[in-house]
Order: C-alpha cells, then structure tokens, then sequence
C-alpha cells in the first residue's frame, strides 16, 4: 500500500507544481492581465492538494527506504532538502505574495522580478522531482539504467 501511495503521491505534486508553471509562463507570455490575475490568485488554492501531496510522497519514500543511503536511493534522499526548501523557503511565500499583488493589480517591477524568480525556482524543483521520479523508475526496473 505505502508504494502505491508514494507513486500517487509524487506523481500528484510533480504534476501540480508542473501545472503552476505552465499555467504561469503561460499566463504571463500570452494571455491578458486578467489571466494572470486568476491563474496567481488561483495557485495558493493549489497548495491544498500539493502540500499533502508532497508530504505524503515524502513521508512514504524516507519509510520505502528503510534507512538506507546508498545508490539512487541515496541520491533521492539528498535531492529532498532542496524540494523542500525550495517550496517551503521560495515557492509558497513567493506564490502568496504574487497573488496579493495580483488581486491588486500591482504588476511592477517588484511583481515581475518576483515572477522570474518563482518561475526559476519552480523550474528547479519540477527538474529534481522528475529526477526524483525517474530514479524511482530505475529501481523499479520500469525504467533501464544506462552505465
């Protein structure tokens, strides 16, 4: 069961936190202001489904690892305190302060270097997630190592 929940799990926040930025470089190179309005003032309500998510896929790998530390394990293990502090550091605080100036109608300077830095950090985390995901497969056997 715990693996089933860690495979949903990972997959719903990597999918979600995906969808952030999608939607946001989206919203931001083609769309209207009052795109970019709802999609900022929309994602805090996201993080309804992806902190659970996250925390769920966690707390279900550190218990899949069983201590170990070793291999790709290990490097899993050594990715997660940057999801984390990325998310928990940058990523939510930068989402509900880009929706305050949203819903105001603020979009300076402050907004848009704001904007730059969630959309690279955001990048960042989809990029160790998926590397997360795609080790995971490797040591399922659901995905061939390549020496």
């Amino acid at each position: 069961m715990i693996k089933i929940i860690h495979r949903i799990a990972g997959a719903l926040a990597l999918l979600t936190i995906a969808t952030f930025w999608l939607t946001t470089v989206v919203s931001e190179l083609f769309a209207s202001e009052a795109t970019v309005i709802i999609v900022k003032t929309t994602i805090p309500w996201g993080f309804l489904l992806l902190i659970p998510a996250l925390a769920a896929a966690g707390g279900s790998g550190f218990a899949l690892a069983n201590g170990r530390r070793a291999g790709l394990v290990g490097e899993k293990v050594r990715r997660m305190p940057w999801i984390a502090g990325n998310g928990i550091l940058i990523l939510v605080p930068v989402a509900l302060f880009l929706g305050s100036k949203a819903r105001a109608e603020e979009f300076d300077a402050v907004f848009y270097a704001v904007q730059a830095l969630e959309v690279i950090v955001g990048g960042a985390n989809i990029t160790l997630l998926s590397l997360n995901m795609r080790d995971g497969l490797k040591m399922k056997g659901r995905l061939r190592r390549f020496a």
